[in-house]
């Protein structure tokens, strides 16, 4: 590109926002012009409003701690800041519905990291290697919005993002019934073990939220466009568990899978290794050069190990073999808080930019 386009970040403060944050810093194609959060952390310079909620190993960059952050609620005030904005906060869900469709009104694009409007008809789910063909559906999007420019685009649940991809690189085989069970780690919540003593050597069986979402976001993933909404696809049937475990950063998911045309085992390893979607044909800065690896060995992949393939943004695979009661049964994992969140947001802002969704707005009055 040859103007780096303006970006905000609303909820900059968080743990996702933080993780913007640092993957913007030096980004060939955006720039970091606003953080904004709650009204408790407005009128601060960026090191004020995190001291003491930090969460990354990472230091804030330079250029960033000065920066007063704003209040995300002062929309015309932002927008005129900014070509798009991240959206990453913390809110409930009716307000997150509210604030990012009045940015969209504004004409200020919306990436955004929540779930609020990732069932709304007409805005898309992007896993930008598995459906970038929904960025269609924004023109209709627009229509309904009254805008010219403004629209919303959300990533998924970071724990769909480690099988999701891994299904969709078998599509052609016609996968019927899925099974799923992810072992989720605490950032997932937002915390580390500093702030969550009582998940050391611990594991909790149930996620408010994540087995709904894990069942029902997938189908929208893989649905289509009809008129103006997207249309859930009805196939495959899918059940999940979703589990809290002792691990830092890294969703791990163990999956069974049956297939109307079921295929065989060499042809399946050789499906995932030799995937690619529009990312790693564009060579988009975030994209991982190989999307899905495949382990050998029986015992990987591991979280701690192998949750950073690819800067933290490509799928790892392992254990393939077959099943008692469906075709085959493996086990993935993704870095949920790079490629589950912010990375994934990062890289489909790569995306809408290099499609022309985002745009750098009239210098005028700027």
């Amino acid at each position: 590109m040859n103007k780096k386009l303006k970006a905000g970040v609303l909820g900059g403060t968080g743990y996702v926002g933080q993780r913007l944050i640092t993957l913007l810093h030096d980004h060939p194609y955006f720039d970091v012009k606003v953080i904004a959060a709650s009204e408790r952390s407005a009128g601060k310079s960026y090191y004020d409003a995190v001291k003491g909620k930090w969460k990354l190993s990472q230091g804030i960059p330079d250029n960033i701690g000065p920066m007063v952050v704003k209040d995300l609620h002062n929309i015309d005030e932002i927008s005129n800041e900014v070509d798009f904005v991240f959206c990453a906060v913390d809110m409930p869900a009716n307000e997150i519905r509210e604030i990012e469709e009045n940015y969209a009104k504004s004409e200020t694009p919306v990436v955004s990291n929540n779930s609020a409007h990732r069932l709304t008809p007409d805005v898309p789910i992007i896993i930008p290697e598995v459906n970038p063909e929904h960025l269609y559906i924004i023109e209709k999007q627009r229509k309904r919005l009254g805008t010219s420019r403004g629209f919303i685009v959300t990533k998924p649940n970071c724990s769909i993002q480690s099988y999701v991809p891994a299904i969709n690189a078998l599509m052609d085989f016609r996968p019927s019934m899925l099974s799923v069970c992810t072992y989720q780690a605490i950032s997932g919540s937002g915390k580390t073990f500093a702030d969550w003593p009582e998940m050391i050597d611990n594991v909790i069986p149930f996620i408010p939220g994540e087995e709904e979402k894990s069942e029902q976001e997938p189908l929208k993933v893989w649905g289509h466009i009809n008129g103006d909404e997207i249309v859930k696809a009805y196939e495959p049937v899918i059940t999940a568990q979703c589990i809290r475990v002792s691990a830092a950063e890294g969703h791990l998911a163990a999956v069974s899978v049956s297939f109307k045309h079921r295929p065989s085992m060499e042809t399946i390893i050789d499906c995932w290794k030799n995937y690619k979607g529009k990312p790693q044909l564009l060579k988009l800065p975030t994209a991982p050069k190989q999307f899905l690896t495949y382990f050998s060995e029986n015992n990987r992949p591991q979280t701690r190990l192998d949750r950073e393939a690819e800067n933290g943004m490509g799928i790892t695979l392992g254990r393939l073999r077959e099943d008692n009661i469906f075709d085959y049964k493996f086990v993935c994992l993704s870095h949920n808080t790079l490629r589950g969140a912010a990375g994934g947001s990062v890289l489909t802002a790569e995306l809408l930019a290099s499609e022309g969704y985002l745009e750098a707005k009239c210098d005028a009055g700027k």
